[in-house]
């Protein structure tokens, strides 16, 4: 197209830089001055193609008004950072938004104009969709208005003399090599006339030559638009494009090109398979059924039409576009169409429908050729899924033994579907036909065999076959599940766990390849699976060996999963989309002023968007690091979707959701505490206790948190558990247990005043409860502020005075008091002290414990005649032991190591007893002593 271009009857849209940087002045025929209508003279001639081809269609241009400089386009950058095609798609959104703006109004006025006038409004008043659908289908809009012969003066603008000589100078200089010369000279010819293509596609050669590619391609574009039935130029501008790895953009031109010759076979290909490229199966689909229009009889077109509307869900476009290939090309030996439409029929369970088309092409083929033995094994296949197995018996009946190596994947197919109906007897028939093949199909048709075996309830034959297909495939997880759950039932659980352990360890170099995390005894339900026997059989170690891994694993991306949610997910592209209202909005576009009007909820939504994808950057570093402090590979998916998955999948998925499967992480926590393990029981109770509350009952969480606080006191820093002893505590206050792992809890921190605060809260809240307050008195104690510590045992012996340990604290504590300096009434203190300790001695019922508490007390004080009294009531009673009580996590090996006699007190007794003997000077005495009660 030359500068004619301005003169074609139709819409043209014309920026204004200055007075109206958005509006687009759509002219038609109707509104061109007068000197620009086209006359006609008295001339019989025909009308050349090209400009009856004007004539009949109104289409969309684009120009430059006069005043502007087009060199920005293509010499400046685009402020918002769009590609050169994105720009002229904006500027023809804006031009389709106007002009929709526009019809309803000529609309209106048509009921005013008379019949001839509104006629020839129609045809210029064609959407450019309708006209784009129009050529995409390689379909012309017919005109209404009335053709009449003769040339059309008047068709050609002529160009001004200067800028033709302007434009050869330029050539002259472009030949010689002066890219220079013919540049400035190419300018001035733009400025003179902007919307002559000639200029621009001399510029892209210059530019090209000088290897300025971007350039180059811009003003490639801009030549492309103003001449768009030169489909050559689209054509070098896909090349270009896909030069620079700008598929989107070598799209466009394709459409572009597309429209421009609709005829053009080869690049609607091109467009098909670039729409693959893209990831837009549903567009390519579409490509490749308008490409069938053209060529009914090329059955690779609709087989990759059928493939993609399959993959996008669309299996009924599929059968309709492949139905109407045969209504319409009756003529054409359309067995391949027929076998085609079976299939996705059969897919969808359509048997009824592609029984029916292959009955019609049976019939049609019946008095010349014979049909395929394909398209019989279908109809049989589908009789077979419509119950009538008789008939289906009568279209299997060429498959024979003797021709099985012939046509076997027909045969499999046949006892695959006669196993999908439940007749596995009969599948089984089928599949041993293959039998002395079997080593071609790599373990697959093994485990077919096997799955038969299996719904037939015969283990041994299932299990023979399990093996060799285990043996062949190698990573199928399935079978080796299955397998292994066979052996069990058959009592072979040595042989089960043989086929769920990884290889011997000289096939254990395989766990350093970089795909090692494919391996299949790193998949999680083998190690659930391998885990569950070790546990049935009593080997806690190789239970927690098994297990902990995956579990510690699936918690952890749980988790991480759970923080990442949001409630509403926008995809990146929509957000990127919605920050260019922003920049358009900071500088022009090149345009000299043309920019997009935002409202204030854009600007808003703008604005939004870009904190929102500053914070998912964040967020996706902060996850990185936390995936790599763990241990975790990241895997970072920041593909474009509506709720994209940062994390990979976890081992196991689905593990959380059934509650068996809570009470299996309850005891891998037990078990890692019998092991001593407690940094890895504490791990997996936090990542627990970290989900939502709606994924563990709770129950299990109280169990969980309890476990936790009582493993707490046995490592070295309680601080990791010390959430699940105050959870616990602030449940039961009232519980000795509970405050008990409290108090183990922080006799285990070297400065008790840091739990003060908690344990302050707790006695305001509930000042009836004792354990805090016997705490208080302990911490006291521990200190030597025994008149506080006597303050605290008083005022627990206050709600609870038959307590034995609250009696004889309060005892030991009034003694204590009375031995200090300060205290004036030491008697009294003494006196008061012993009667507590009487007092714990009767409701104790006067125990070897009790006695020995009254015997000690008065030899701290000095009172030995009265403590001998006591030491000797203590040697004439024997105490028997009795069970040490054993919480959750504590091992009861270590409690049964205890010696006999423990709880017996004598020993200590005839000690302290020897020694009053001995420094009273009754040395013999003191030696009889120990040698009856304390020499072994």
């Amino acid at each position: 197209m030359n500068s004619s271009n301005s003169s074609i009857p139709g819409e043209t849209v014309i920026f204004d830089a200055v007075e109206h940087p958005l509006e687009l002045e759509l002219e038609s025929e109707l509104d061109l001055p007068e000197d620009e209508h086209h006359e006609e003279d008295g001339d019989n001639s025909e009308v050349s193609e090209g400009e009856e081809a004007e004539g009949e269609e109104a289409e969309y241009t684009f120009q430059f008004q006069e005043e502007m400089d087009p060199l920005s386009f293509a010499e400046e950058e685009d402020a918002s950072g769009l590609q050169p095609y994105e720009r002229f798609e904006r500027i023809q959104h804006h031009y389709e938004a106007l002009a929709a703006k526009k019809r309803p109004a000529q609309q209106k006025s048509l009921s005013e104009m008379p019949a001839k006038r509104l006629r020839q409004e129609e045809i210029l008043g064609a959407s450019f969709e309708e006209i784009m659908e129009t050529m995409n289908y390689g379909m012309r809009k017919k005109s209404r208005k009335t053709k009449k012969k003769g040339r059309r003066k008047g068709s050609k603008n002529k160009v001004n003399p200067e800028v033709t000589r302007k434009l050869g100078d330029a050539t002259l200089h472009y030949a010689h090599g002066r890219f220079e010369e013919a540049i400035c000279v190419l300018k001035e010819v733009i400025r003179l006339a902007p919307n002559l293509s000639d200029p621009y596609h001399t510029l892209a050669l210059i530019y090209t030559a000088m290897s300025d590619k971007q350039r180059a391609l811009n003003f490639y574009m801009i030549a492309a638009h103003l001449t768009p039935k030169d489909s050559s130029l689209w054509k070098l501008l896909v090349a270009r494009s896909i030069e620079q790895g700008d598929k989107k953009q070598a799209n466009y031109c394709l459409s572009k090109a597309i429209i421009a010759d609709p005829e053009d076979i080869g690049v609607q290909f091109h467009r098909a398979a670039l729409y693959v490229e893209l990831g837009e199966y549903l567009k390519a689909a579409d490509s490749y059924e308008q490409i069938s229009r053209l060529c009914p009889n090329n059955i690779e077109v609709l087989e990759k039409a059928t493939q993609l509307y399959k993959k996008c869900g669309k299996c009924e476009r599929a059968v309709c576009m492949l139905e109407d290939s045969l209504r319409n090309h009756v003529n054409v030996a359309n067995l391949s169409v027929v076998d085609l439409l079976a299939s996705v029929l059969m897919e969808t369970n359509a048997y009824a429908r592609a029984l029916e088309h292959i009955d019609r092409t049976q019939q049609v083929f019946s008095t010349g050729n014979e049909i395929p033995l394909h398209l019989i094994i279908k109809a049989g296949i589908c009789h077979v899924h419509l119950g009538h197995l008789e008939k289906a018996e009568a279209y299997f009946n060429d498959l024979k033994p003797e021709n099985a190596s012939t046509h076997p994947h027909l045969i499999i197919d046949v006892a695959d579907s006669l196993t999908t109906v439940g007749h596995y007897e009969s599948a089984l028939k089928y599949y041993m036909m293959l039998e002395e093949d079997m080593e071609k199909y790599n373990g697959y048709l093994h485990l077919k065999i096997a799955r038969c075996y299996v719904s037939m309830r015969k283990r041994t034959q299932a299990i023979e076959y399990y093996f060799k297909a285990v043996e062949k495939l190698g990573d199928s997880v399935d079978a080796r599940l299955t397998l292994s759950s066979l052996l069990l039932e058959e009592n072979r659980d040595d042989e089960a766990i043989s086929v769920l352990s990884p290889p011997v360890e000289s096939e254990s170099n395989l766990d350093t390849k970089p795909d090692a995390g494919k391996l299949w005894w790193r998949s999680g339900k083998i190690k659930l699976k391998l885990s569950q026997i070790y546990k049935a059989k009593g080997s806690v170690e190789a239970f927690v060996d098994a297990l902990f891994p995956v579990i510690r694993e699936t918690l952890f991306l749980e988790t991480v999963k759970e923080k990442v949610k949001v409630r509403r997910r926008l995809s990146t592209s929509v957000l990127s989309e919605r920050v260019k209202v922003l920049d358009d909005h900071q500088t022009g576009s090149v345009f000299h002023g043309f920019r997009p009007v935002a409202c204030s909820a854009a600007l808003s939504k703008a604005s939004r968007a870009k904190k929102l994808l500053q914070k998912r950057t964040a967020l996706r570093e902060a996850q990185r690091a936390a995936s790599l402090a763990a241990g975790i590979d990241w895997n970072s998916d920041d593909s474009d979707n509506e709720s994209p998955q940062v994390f990979r999948e976890p081992p196991l998925p689905n593990f959380l959701k059934e509650e068996g499967h809570h009470l299996l992480i309850v005891d891998l926590c037990k078990s890692l505490s019998s092991l001593r393990r407690y940094w890895e029981a504490l791990e997996i109770i936090n990542l627990c206790l970290k989900l939502e509350c709606n994924i563990l009952s709770v129950q299990t969480k109280e169990e969980l948190r309890t476990l936790g606080a009582q493993i707490s006191y046995n490592i070295a820093d309680p601080t990791h558990g010390w959430d699940c002893v105050r959870y616990i505590v602030s449940r039961h206050p009232y519980s000795f247990s509970a405050w008990n792992c409290y108090f183990k809890g922080i006799l285990r921190h070297n400065r008790l005043s840091r739990r003060n605060k908690f344990l302050h809260n707790m006695r305001v809240k509930h000042k009836d409860s004792v354990p805090p307050i016997l705490i208080t008195a302990h911490q006291l104690t521990m200190i030597s502020q025994h008149q506080g510590a006597a303050r605290e045992y008083l005022e627990a012996f206050k709600l609870m005075p038959e307590n034995p340990l609250i009696n004889l604290c309060a005892g030991t504590a009034l003694i204590n008091l009375a031995l200090g300096h300060r205290l004036q009434n030491k008697h009294q203190a003494v006196l008061q002290g012993l009667a507590f300790l009487y007092n714990n001695s009767r409701i104790c019922g006067d125990s070897q414990e009790a006695f020995y508490n009254i015997a000690r007390a008065y030899h701290h004080v000095g009172l030995v005649s009265l403590a001998a009294t006591y030491y000797e009531k203590v040697l004439a009673i024997r105490e028997k032991d009795y069970p040490i009580p054993i919480l959750p996590n504590d091992n009861p090996d270590l409690m049964d190591s205890k010696k006999p006699g423990y709880c017996d007190l004598r020993r200590e007794a005839a000690y302290n007893l020897h020694l009053i003997y001995k420094k009273s000077g009754a040395l013999d005495l003191a030696r009889q002593v120990l040698k009856d009660h304390v020499v072994l």
